[in-house]
């Protein structure tokens, strides 16, 4: 049987699912009849300004602090091209394919909502750029999160005019013109105020925010697996996950992760053979007690920036903006500020979820704390290190993250002559969210792999059904205890295994769809 197409995303309806499929798994888009009737109305509006002696903004004027400087008619198409071509101004190591296609299908979003007065032309060849797999090359720097995502998303509008580098379907680097022309499509010239509309946007820092929402939900699930499994395998308690414990403070994500944790250790014989009397620990550490309030909080900072970003989405951005009684409008909408806060906040959040399970590594390791494992949880103590430098690494990731969470959105540098002076930085927020949510899935992944190693020294006391599950999820790329071998692999594969959603997915086969 073949594989099933694509299934067609309208980028006038889109939902943050959609976007992730469209970036992620390369659905193609299209445009609805209501989008292009849309667009048809926006253009008619700036075309009746087109002929007009008063200034307009993107229409008969310079940009930035060049505002006050008049165009003359014939000279507004090569303004437009200028202005793509002097904001194509990016440095540094190429952005990621996901993030690029993400920024693209939010900016055709709002292009499509008729309020940028594009003509259906453009907005129709975008799409096809991105339907056809076409990813213009985008660097690292060159966005201060304000007047949009100016420099990212000017180099997606200069490919779109046929110039720059792409990379094509299979990842080619081409020049833009060549790959139009291999997927039947023609340059765009840009006209009136097309070149504004493109790239005076926050696609970019919301592309990468509703990513990292995606990817932090199912960490989250993943963080509370790997707790349940440090817990069992330092015998620690579930008693105090207890749904009545956790009401006495009513915070939703709290619940959420408890309730998980119930889940997960649900049925496990290590964890009954500690339970009672004979037990003379009063409470466990606050690595392993106090997981839920940590977790928990984690969560609930996600569902707020998933609502922020929903509402972004919902927006359409652009500076001048075609209003519903036809007028065009100067805002300030194009400031990313609600954006990058939650975006430094996420950052905050990742950090403290990777510090805490840091701990609880660390607890595994250590002879005076672990109730009976060996020293490093090795094979031959003395000869053999165990995970000793695991934790290492660990610790150097979290140190990292820690680096991270300095929020990006405190400052701000006053450009364009200062008639830009105040600016977001949410571009950069999201470019380090992104460096700590690969730093929190390696964390995550080292706590997984040293918490599977000591549940199996637990022998023969058997471990929950779900966190079995996980274990033999882990075994199916990493061996189980025995002397020193190379671990840089073994941490790889289990990197992948929590990126990839397995740890979720195994535990998840046991419990159902955890929270």
């Amino acid at each position: 049987m073949s594989p099933r197409a694509p299934i067609l995303v309208d980028v006038s309806a889109l939902s943050p699912d959609a976007v992730v499929a469209v970036a992620r798994h390369d659905h193609p888009v299209v445009l609805s009849d209501a989008a292009l009737t849309a667009l048809d109305e926006g253009r008619a509006t700036i075309e009746a300004l087109t002929s007009d002696d008063r200034a307009h903004y993107g229409v008969s004027t310079g940009f930035g602090a060049l505002a006050t400087q008049h165009i003359a008619p014939g000279r507004r198409v090569q303004l437009q091209r200028s202005l793509i071509r002097s904001h194509a101004a990016g440095s540094g190591p190429e952005v990621e394919r996901e993030v690029v296609r993400a920024l693209m299908v939010l900016r055709l979003s709002t292009l499509a909502t008729g309020r940028t007065g594009v003509r259906r032309t453009t907005a129709t060849t975008y799409a096809a750029m991105l339907s056809a797999g076409i990813t213009p090359v985008v660097h690292e720097h060159g966005s201060l999160g304000c007047s949009g995502d100016l420099a990212p998303l000017a180099h997606c509008a200069l490919a779109l005019s046929g110039e720059g580098p792409v990379r094509d379907a299979s990842g080619v680097l081409r020049p833009a013109a060549e790959a139009l022309q291999q997927a039947g499509t023609e340059p765009v010239e840009l006209v009136e105020k097309e070149g504004l509309a493109l790239i005076n946007g926050t696609d970019g820092m919301l592309g990468m925010l509703i990513l990292a929402v995606a990817d932090l939900r199912m960490l989250l699930a993943t963080a509370d697996i790997a707790t349940a499994m440090s817990v069992e395998g330092l015998l620690g308690t579930d008693a105090v996950f207890a749904a009545d414990l956790q009401a006495l403070r009513p915070h939703d994500g709290q619940a959420a992760s408890a309730a998980n944790l119930r889940a997960v250790l649900h049925g496990s014989a290590i964890v009954a053979h500690h339970r009672g009397p004979e037990d003379r620990r009063v409470q466990d550490a606050y690595s392993l007690r106090c997981a839920p309030a940590v977790a928990g909080g984690a969560r609930d900072t996600v569902e707020h920036a998933g609502r922020v970003a929903a509402r972004e989405l919902a927006a359409a951005i652009d500076n001048p903006v075609v209003t519903a009684d036809g007028r065009v409008a100067s805002n300030g909408n194009f400031h990313g500020a609600p954006i990058a806060y939650v975006l430094d906040f996420l950052a905050i959040v990742v950090a403290d979820l990777a510090s805490i399970a840091e701990r609880r590594t660390d607890r595994f390791l250590d002879a005076t704390r672990s109730h009976g494992l060996p020293p490093f949880l090795a094979d031959d103590p003395g000869v053999d290190s165990g995970y000793m430098i695991v934790q290492y690494t660990q610790a150097a990731i979290v140190a990292e993250l820690k680096r991270l969470a300095v929020p990006a959105s405190a400052d701000s540098i006053p450009s364009s002559a200062m008639q830009e002076d105040h600016v977001s930085m949410g571009w950069s927020a999201a470019r380090k969210l992104r460096r700590s949510i690969d730093g929190l899935t390696r964390v995550l992944a080292i706590e997984v792999l040293t918490a599977a190693r000591g549940l199996e020294l637990r022998a023969p006391l058997q471990p929950a059904a779900a966190t079995s599950a996980v274990l033999g999820e882990i075994r199916t790329v990493v061996a189980g205890p025995g002397p020193d071998r190379f671990m840089a692999p073994d941490i790889e594969a289990v990197v992948d295994l929590v990126a990839g959603g397995r740890v979720q997915a195994a535990a998840e086969a046991v419990t159902g769809p955890l929270r």
